[in-house]
């Protein structure tokens, strides 16, 4: 039986959790960063949880 492939465009951009959960990184943060404010800029470094119908898409594309 051949091996399960992950799809390396979500594998780069996601990863999951101990429990299984999806984590991702903020997106608006590569360009045009004058126009916003130190806060933004700062709380969109952290990474989140994603939500769980989108989970559930990515979760077939990881498979691993």
């Amino acid at each position: 039986m051949p091996k399960m492939k992950s799809n390396k465009g979500a594998a780069k951009r996601f990863r999951k959790t101990g429990t299984g959960k999806i984590r991702k990184n903020s997106a608006f943060t590569s360009h045009i960063l004058t126009s916003k404010t130190t806060k933004r800029k700062r709380n969109l470094r952290k990474s989140s949880i994603m939500a769980p119908g989108d989970a559930k898409r990515i979760r077939a594309l990881l498979p691993n």
